[in-house]
Parts: C-alpha cells; structure tokens; sequence
C-alpha cells in the first residue's frame, strides 16, 4: 500500500475522495466549454486544465463559511469548492441573464458570487491581490477570524499590485495568503524570460513573509501548505506566500495557438503527470477508488455537465434595456 499522506494531515478517506471528484468535474467542465467554443456555441474560454490540483487542495484547506477568495481567472476548482455550480459556470460561459458572477456582462472567469465569499476580479491582471489586501485589513481591523486567499499567475507576479499588496500585507501583518499558481507560461512568454529569481517564492523575504514552492500537481502538498499559511493568519503571524508549479496543458485561452511557442513534446511530457491521473492513482493506491466507482464518479459528473450544457444553452439571455444596471445608480 502507497504511503498515506492525508490521514497525517487530518483529511479523512471521503475528503479526499470529494477533493479528487471536485477536481474532475472543474476538468470535464472545462473541456465542454471547449468544444462548446469550437462549435461556436460560447465565445471564450480560459482553461484550468492541468491546474485543479493546486486550485481544489488550497480551497479545501479554508473555512468556506468565514474566508474570502479572491480567484484569478483561470481558478475554477477554487470557486466549485466555495459553492459555485456546474450550472452556474455554464451559465457564465453562455454570457446568460442568469450568470451569477456578472449577469453575462463580463467575460467567462471574472468569478464573483456574494453569498460565497467570492470576490470578483477584473480583466486587467493582479487587480484582485490589493482587493485582498484590502479586506484583510478590514478583517482585522473588526476583530474578525478570517483570512483572505489571493491567486494569481507567474506572470502577474511581476505586476505592481503583486508588491504593493504583499509589502503592505507584511508591514500590517494582515491574514493574506497569497498564491501564485505558476503554470510555466504568462501568455507566450515562458517563466525564464520572466522572472529572474529561481523561485517566485524567493520573493516573499522581501516583504517579510514567509515563502514555500510546492508541487502544485499534488493537492495534498497544496493542502498542506495553505492550511499552515491559514493558521499563521489566523493567529496574527501575518501572510505567506506560496508558489504551486503546475503546468498549462492547454493554450493560454481559446484566441491563442500554443504551437507557435512550446514543444508537442513539452506539452506531452507534462501530460504524465496530469493531476487528474496521478491523484486518481494515489486514491487507488490507498484503495479509497477503484476502477469501478472511478466510473461511477466520472458518469455522475457528466450527468452534472450535461444538464448544466442544456440549462445554460437554453436560458434567456439578458434584456438588452438591462446593460447598464449595476453600473449608474438609478433614481
């Protein structure tokens, strides 16, 4: 039998089992909405694949019913684990009236939903890490028991909301945890060329704050360094950063061919240590999953996928008198 590394960390065998099944429908999700762009159905779509482990192992390891998430676009494992659904999602992809996080105003993986504690983001990239910051302070300035959980990619990092929001975190020694989800690549342009540190952890000296890089293709390891970083905050330590190494298995969005600046071969490399197969093969190591409910859990999910398809593909789309609700105060 594998070496059990959950049950150390307290995760119980239906935890993780729920983390590997939350993990799969973000990826069938995701890969609908692809075909669903290649039929012309939705107009754009920003993948997760390849990073749900990192995305599903750090939500797990937060209080849904007191922190906030503050996603980039690509963290829909983060938001399926705050509450969102697989028709909601789907509803965002068709731009519908119903899409929670902007009523299909805003394109797919601006991800907001008030009741969840997900707080919405912007196109321009690293908005939300000052946002974070900024409800951290207010977090701790009421005496509440929260913390806030920031993503953002590699390349965001080298943005000047990343060190302005880290620097005033760690002055103010605010419960921020903040996490890069390095998948390789911002845009075309590979981490190399971006970044001259050899970790985007190294960063976090800086600002005085603690920083950890992770295997970000195993949601265990993921879990286990955000649940530290969340008792850290809790108990007035200040922020941390973390960096999980991933990798995009998919172009940077639908408007993009990859093939102009990576390798097959590199693509394909990276496809042997797909989360998705590698944590299913940890669950049935430790005999948790086997082949038979693997296919269970797969058909359940896109059950779920596909009713979501034929919701959102069927519900109203806005009123077109309705565009500027929310945006001007009405009288």
């Amino acid at each position: 039998m594998a070496e059990n590394r959950h049950a150390a960390l307290g995760l119980s065998d239906e935890k993780v089992l729920e983390m590997y099944e939350t993990m799969l429908l973000a990826r069938r999700l995701d890969e609908r909405m692809w075909l669903l762009n290649r039929a012309g159905k939705i107009p754009f779509v920003i993948s997760c694949q390849g990073q749900e482990a990192a995305q599903v192992g750090a939500a797990f390891a937060l209080d849904r019913e007191k922190d906030y998430v503050l996603p980039y676009y690509r963290d829909m494992g983060v938001v399926l684990t705050f509450g969102m659904t697989a028709k909601e999602l789907m509803l965002s992809g068709f731009a519908k009236a119903e899409d929670p996080n902007s009523g299909g105003r805003q394109m797919p993986g601006h991800f907001g939903q008030k009741k969840n504690r997900i707080v919405t983001g912007s196109s321009p990239v690293t908005t939300q890490v000052p946002h974070a910051v900024g409800i951290a302070l207010a977090g701790k300035m009421e005496k509440k028991d929260l913390v806030t959980f920031v993503t953002f990619g590699e390349g965001s990092s080298n943005q000047g909301d990343f060190h302005e929001g880290a620097n005033f975190a760690g002055v103010h020694k605010l419960p921020v945890i903040f996490m890069v989800e390095n998948n390789k690549y911002a845009i075309s342009i590979p981490y190399e060329k971006q970044v001259a540190a050899e970790k985007v952890s190294d960063r976090a000296i800086g600002y005085g704050m603690p920083g950890v890089t992770v295997d970000g293709n195993d949601p265990i390891e993921v879990y286990k360094a955000v649940k530290e970083a969340a008792d850290r905050g809790r108990s007035g330590k200040g922020p941390s950063l973390i960096e999980a190494v991933s990798y995009r298995l998919t172009p940077h969005s639908s408007d993009d061919d990859d093939r102009s600046y990576r390798a097959p071969d590199e693509v394909a490399k990276a496809k042997t240590k797909d989360p998705i197969i590698t944590f299913g093969a940890y669950l049935k190591e430790n005999g948790i999953m086997n082949d038979e409910s693997e296919k269970a859990i797969n058909d359940k999910i896109m059950k779920l996928v596909n009713e979501a398809t034929d919701y959102a593909e069927n519900a109203p789309y806005a009123e077109p008198e309705h565009a500027l609700k929310y945006v001007y105060a009405e009288e």
